[in-house]
């Protein structure tokens, strides 16, 4: 059996999982709901157990720490499924929060609350953090730094910026984030 294509977002509060949805419709995939939660409800075996399940890819599934330091549980279960045989990672949507001391990740790409590719950093609210490096910072995306994915890609608070990213408005910035992350594999020369 083929793993399961999956694009992880490192959120997973009430908003995000309305905007998560939303973008899994409008992209043709799935999104693991019970995966919504803050901190995140299930463990990365239940995860999985979830993923193999759902009736299609891409897999849409959420990450939360719910601002905890170190390793929370968001991000225990991030990295059992980025570990996991049976799954494929596409990519991550690496969401900023306003939590520190983090390390955070570096990313590939940057949008702002716009849906704009920007060149430096944003911060929770999808604003461009001007001469910063382009780095997200967020209590679940430090375990990324020890995995390869192929693409990160950084955006502000899914489901608010201001409303920008407002799933009754088509959540316009995840659902960028996440085309792009499957525009990624479609336009890459080894697939």
């Amino acid at each position: 059996m083929a793993p399961r294509q999956v694009i992880l977002i490192t959120d997973g509060d009430r908003v995000a999982k309305e905007t998560v949805e939303e973008v899994a419709r409008q992209v043709g995939g799935r999104c693991i709901s019970a995966s919504a939660g803050n901190p995140t409800p299930l463990t990365g075996l239940e995860l999985v157990e979830q993923i193999q399940m759902a009736a299609h890819d891409p897999v849409l599934v959420m990450f939360d720490d719910s601002g905890s330091a170190g390793k929370g549980r968001g991000e225990q279960a991030l990295e059992y499924v980025m570990r996991h045989p049976e799954v494929e990672v596409l990519g991550v949507v690496a969401v900023a929060s306003n939590c520190y001391p983090v390390q955070g990740t570096p990313v590939d790409i940057a949008l702002d609350r716009e849906g704009r590719i920007v060149e430096s950093s944003v911060d929770k609210d999808g604003l461009e953090m001007i001469d910063a490096p382009l780095h997200i910072f967020g209590d679940t995306l430090d375990v990324l730094n020890a995995h390869q994915v192929p693409i990160i890609i950084g955006v502000g608070d899914v489901g608010k910026m201001d409303h920008y990213d407002d799933p009754l408005w088509g959540a316009p910035v995840t659902t960028k984030a996440v085309r792009m992350i499957l525009d990624y594999h479609k336009d890459s020369p080894t697939e």
